[in-house]
């Protein structure tokens, strides 16, 4: 149980590999999943921003204190 088998060697050398091998591929990796999350939360703030405009448009109250918050700053 305390050995490592041939299994176990080849995680060990893909895990480093990933984590050291070519240029910087962990650092591409983590740069393209930020890049993901960033594109995901400005896509959230267009909708927010377009459901406030159409509630001005609308005359309507808005339904959260952040709404209403938006609407004081316009």
């Amino acid at each position: 149980m305390g050995s490592f088998g041939p299994i176990h060697w080849i995680i060990v050398a893909v895990v480093v590999l990933l984590l050291f091998g070519g240029r910087g591929k962990l650092s591409g990796i983590m740069g393209d999943a930020a890049k993901g999350i960033r594109a995901f939360k400005d896509g959230l703030k267009d909708d927010v921003s377009t459901e406030v405009a159409d509630n001005k448009a609308k005359g309507s109250l808005p339904r959260t204190e952040q709404e209403a918050e938006e609407l004081r700053k316009s």
